[in-house]
């Protein structure tokens, strides 16, 4: 399978004791939804590893994972920090006004005051929050992902219904003066 046909789950962090156990971050809303994984992959090079799951321990404040096949502390080392992925088909089921980032992209950006705009390229998180950056006349516009400005996701027209505040377009479209 291709990259794209996987989503990341979260970060082997660190080791945990002696015998091959690692602390796993996962980058999830819900951590109790994966606590029956019965394998994952790790992202090597180009390529992404399964590794059969021995054990998983899901705790709110600490989730430990142990692979087949890793059972010291020395073979933890070359894994360590490497990204935790899942096929795409192990996601939750949602709700239908809820949406997984990576199916809005390609989506059209249908503006309530300005029509068609463009495009979703993709959707990221700058930290404070998460931003659809969308292709408008050959420029790369981000639209902050919350509900005031994106009330609406139509997955079944593929369509991002937002409601843009004045000005936004043009931050991204004037060309600078010299």
């Amino acid at each position: 399978m291709a990259k794209t046909e996987y989503f990341e789950l979260g970060t082997l962090s660190k080791p945990h004791g002696l015998k091959g156990a690692f602390h796993l971050y996962l980058d999830v809303d819900d951590p109790y939804e994966y606590e029956d994984l019965d394998a994952i992959f790790l992202q090597q090079g180009n390529e992404m590893v399964p590794y059969f799951v021995e054990d998983i321990q899901i705790r709110d404040n600490l989730n430990l994972i142990t692979l087949e096949g890793i059972n010291s502390l020395d073979a933890t080392k070359d894994l360590v920090g490497l990204k935790v992925f899942l096929p795409l088909s192990a996601l939750p089921k949602l709700k239908d006004d809820q949406f997984y980032y990576h199916e809005v992209i390609g989506y059209q950006v249908v503006d309530k005051n300005l029509g068609d705009l463009g495009t979703v390229k993709e959707i990221y998180s700058t930290g404070a929050q998460d931003v659809v950056v969308m292709i408008y006349q050959s420029h790369e516009v981000l639209i902050p992902l919350i509900d005031a400005i994106i009330p609406k996701v139509d997955k079944k027209n593929q369509i991002v219904h937002s409601i843009l505040p004045d000005g936004l377009l043009e931050v991204y479209t004037q060309e600078d003066a010299d």
